[in-house]
């Protein structure tokens, strides 16, 4: 790593800043010192909690697949992290929309306006073996980062847990806290490294700090912990009496395929129970090496995630 340390009020413009990894790193930014902060998105209600949550920070709503005044924005910055991307979603064509084009028109302003720097946050999945719009989109937008000529390094974190989580954990916990029996799949002895999104934003963070050129991180969370030890943990943070009952695996696949019918958008769905079961095993970077921090335990990080009470209560919308 480099060590052309940043000024803390220097402009940083964070692409995609609504949302999950968004919303806590600009809490950590803060923290951290940061003044300048330029976050911009198109999720409305989102946008609207980071507001209210940051009247500090300059907020722009824009859709960044298409040209508009935000590119102006980032002229001006030190830094330029982009976060935007399209997740989950029933059409090819959100997927290549907000990870492909919108990311050409980020890299070109970025180009445009001379930014110095670029951090780009990707995901595990560009080195999985999965076939589907999202692990296709994403690697071609790191691809496009790569040879964009922009200073930059990539971030590749594995599934996270944190504050104004509206999916996995943060699901998870708040329906723990409305149910008295909590089901679990089989013996729920499912391997898991859950990543504390806190700590993934002080990589982030160290990376604007110190740029690394052209460096990619696997950011991975270092507690290999059983699916069940993880619902007892979120259960023993909370201090909840819920009862946790073992199903049948092939029966919890069944109810999760009917519950699908009737609803939209299913919070934990059949394929990612096959997800959750399959014993993938991911390797990541030694963060206290790498970036000079240890993670936080995991018992620690679940309290701080579901039990705060500045944020825990604060749900983001998908």
């Amino acid at each position: 790593m480099t060590m052309n340390k940043i000024d803390k009020h220097a402009k940083l413009v964070l692409t995609g800043a609504a949302g999950l990894v968004g919303q806590n790193l600009i809490v950590e930014l803060k923290a951290q010192g940061y003044t300048q902060l330029v976050a911009i998105d198109k999720h409305e209600y989102n946008l609207g909690i980071l507001r209210q949550l940051h009247p500090d920070v300059q907020v722009i709503h824009a859709d960044l697949a298409e040209d508009g005044s935000w590119s102006e924005a980032i002229k001006g910055a030190a830094c330029v992290v982009q976060l935007h991307a399209q997740i989950t979603g029933k059409h090819t064509e959100l997927f290549t929309r907000n990870n492909i084009d919108a990311t050409r028109r980020v890299l070109d302003a970025t180009r445009r306006h001379n930014v110095p720097y670029l951090v780009h946050i990707s995901s595990s999945v560009v080195v999985s073996v999965a076939d589907d719009d999202y692990t296709n989109t994403k690697k071609a937008q790191e691809k496009l980062v790569v040879e964009s000529g922009i200073p930059h390094c990539v971030l590749r974190p594995t599934l996270m847990f944190g504050w104004f989580d509206p999916k996995h954990l943060g699901w998870l916990s708040r329906f723990m806290a409305k149910t008295p029996v909590f089901p679990i799949p089989g013996n729920g002895r499912y391997m898991r490294q859950p990543l504390y999104e806190r700590d993934f934003c002080r990589c982030i963070a160290r990376c604007i700090e110190t740029r690394p050129d052209g460096d990619v991180y696997d950011v991975v969370g270092d507690t290999r912990i059983d699916y069940v030890d993880i619902i007892k943990t979120i259960k023993k943070a909370k201090g909840l009496h819920t009862l946790i009952v073992h199903i049948p695996y092939g029966l919890f696949h069944f109810l999760l395929r009917v519950y699908a019918l009737f609803s939209g958008k299913p919070p934990f769905t059949a394929d990612q129970l096959k997800a959750l079961t399959a014993g993938d095993e991911f390797h990541g970077i030694d963060t206290q090496k790498v970036f000079g921090f240890r993670q936080t335990p995991f018992a620690e990080a679940i309290k701080e995630s579901y039990c705060d009470p500045r944020f825990s209560s604060v749900v983001l919308k998908r």
